[in-house]
């Protein structure tokens, strides 16, 4: 898969000498016009992609069913494509010696428009996550404004953001990118 953006949230030294923990994980990309699902976590005021890690001896396709499923309770996920990779780099916190490789696959899908319940996990329950559609340009507007006025805010936020922006301008509005 293309990476289309690599983040760097470490200093070089770190970079260079720590150990590298590799985490993958997906992102599903689901549209609508200009309408894209996302959750929306009110601990962090943010806007973003469902997905998540994926688990031991789980193909990628099969971690963003299960993840988008569980999340937002899409039924029927269908005509799963690659969109493109996001690359990351961050501390962990855990063990000072060693720095994550996040590797967020992303991927377009279609659902069935009815839903069946979430199944969130508890600290997503706990942070407030909630699914909605939402118009694109107002999810941007929304995740730059808490970037710009939140104390809140992880450094997630500067993935889905960017891939907010990447997605509105290479597949919702191609002529514009």
């Amino acid at each position: 898969m293309q990476v289309i953006k690599e983040f760097n949230f470490v200093d070089e030294l770190a970079l260079n000498q720590h150990q590298r923990i590799l985490r993958p994980a997906t992102r599903a990309i689901v549209t609508k016009g200009q309408n894209i699902l996302l959750l929306h976590t009110e601990r962090y005021r943010d806007y973003s992609l469902p997905g998540g890690g994926v688990d031991h001896g789980e193909s990628l396709q099969q971690a963003l069913i299960r993840e988008l499923t569980e999340e937002t309770g899409a039924r029927e996920i269908d005509n799963i494509t690659p969109y493109g990779l996001i690359r990351e780099f961050r501390a962990n916190y855990k063990q000072a010696d060693q720095l994550i490789e996040m590797l967020s696959y992303c991927f377009t899908c279609t659902i069935d428009d009815e839903f069946d319940q979430q199944n969130l996990e508890d600290y997503e329950i706990a942070n407030g996550m909630t699914v909605h559609w939402v118009d694109i340009n107002k999810a941007i507007a929304y995740n730059k404004q808490t970037m710009a006025e939140s104390d809140k805010k992880g450094i997630s936020i500067v993935r889905e953001t960017f891939l907010l922006e990447h997605i509105a301008a290479n597949l919702l509005n191609p002529s514009c990118g």
